[in-house]
């Protein structure tokens, strides 16, 4: 069990607290492993009906996969362990599908940063999830900011978003609140912070055979603050709508540059600070899954992932966030009007057989 990943069970709850405070809890290679081992223990233990997972911090929820273990180990060789980052991917999408699919309510509590990853150990399917955000929920999937694709399953909740919210989110990587993460599908309730002890005296006193139920219930008192926050996606819906349209990542950039509206001119601004060829890669990625199941998703997400690190782009996103801190990444192609077709085809070519493929077992 990694120290990371703690565990206790009450009244028939299996409670799972995220425990690596310093690093905002992204998810280590151990880390994984220990909620893969933790979840398929619980999966047909009669004296678990529900599992509950949460932070051990106010800061952060979970910010997603240690980028930093990505760069390290992506530029070792062989005999320095690089087969680390096939294992860590390999591994953390199989725990994406455990977790979507999982027999029994998953409940997560997103209260402060939840990002990439850790949208992969909230987002369960809708026959067993429940969401919590709080005020001080911070939520994204950021990965084109480091040269990356929003994985983890992004492929298809993404795709889940009313309109095109979710290719709006992929492309930007923008940082949503909590109303906003309710009204795109991508939260249920909300409970602010003050009251998470009254939600863990619940939980551990709870007599409804459905926990989601008692805590929807809970949750139903502050519905009026949710619903007079401001909701930034809902005021931009329209523009959202309009601008993101389409499987062409240029047309998306040219309408955006047309637009003199302060929406258009500030995600423009976002825009050209990402990594153009994985900007283009993303909307290609969330136009094929738009009818892909989870597996397929995460199977597709995996020959991605590969590709990403053949090319190098995002060791260079995380070396200008992370190790350099420069944050001046130099990206290849360095402007969206250089992407090219052929360039965005590379990231779909098969690596593996289909029998070979490291997801081919999932269902």
């Amino acid at each position: 069990m990694s120290s990371h990943v703690l565990t206790e069970i009450h009244n028939h709850v299996g409670i799972i607290t995220l425990d690596r405070p310093k690093a905002l809890n992204s998810l280590s290679l151990e880390m994984v492993r220990g909620l893969t081992a933790t979840l398929r223990a619980w999966h047909n233990d009669p004296e678990i009906h529900a599992v509950f997972i949460h932070s051990s911090s106010e800061k952060a929820f979970c910010a997603g996969g240690d980028i930093r273990f990505f760069y390290d180990v992506g530029t070792l060789t062989p005999k320095g362990d690089s087969a680390l980052l096939e294992d860590f991917f390999t591994e953390e999408y199989a725990l994406n599908h455990l977790i979507h699919f999982y027999p029994k309510p998953y409940i997560a509590l997103m209260n402060g940063v939840v990002m990439g990853g850790g949208m992969g150990i909230a987002q369960s399917g809708t026959a067993s999830r429940l969401r919590i955000v709080t005020e001080r929920t911070k939520m994204a999937m950021p990965e084109v900011n480091i040269g990356l694709f929003p994985d983890v399953g992004g492929g298809y909740f993404l795709n889940q978003t009313p309109g095109e919210i979710g290719t709006y989110l992929g492309l930007t990587g923008e940082i949503i609140q909590a109303a906003d993460a309710i009204y795109a599908n991508l939260a249920d309730v909300y409970i602010p912070t003050v009251q998470i002890p009254a939600l863990m005296d619940l939980i551990k006193h709870n007599t409804e055979a459905d926990l989601r139920v008692a805590i929807r219930r809970f949750s139903a008192q502050f519905e009026h603050e949710i619903a007079h926050a401001q909701c930034q996606l809902a005021n931009d819906r329209t523009k959202i709508d309009q601008h993101f349209t389409g499987n062409n990542l240029h047309n998306i950039c040219a309408t955006l540059a047309s637009d003199e509206t302060e929406f258009a001119e500030k995600t423009l601004a976002i825009m050209n600070k990402r990594s153009p060829l994985l900007m283009a890669v993303t909307l290609e990625q969330l136009r094929r899954c738009k009818s892909k199941s989870v597996a397929d998703c995460l199977r597709l997400e995996r020959t991605m992932v590969r590709h990403c690190f053949k090319h190098g782009e995002v060791l260079e996103g995380v070396r200008a966030l992370v190790v350099d801190k420069d944050n001046s990444p130099l990206w290849s192609p360095p402007t969206i009007a250089e992407v090219k077709q052929e360039m965005i085809a590379q990231f779909f070519v098969e690596v593996w057989p289909s029998y070979a493929h490291p997801l081919a077992h999932l269902p």
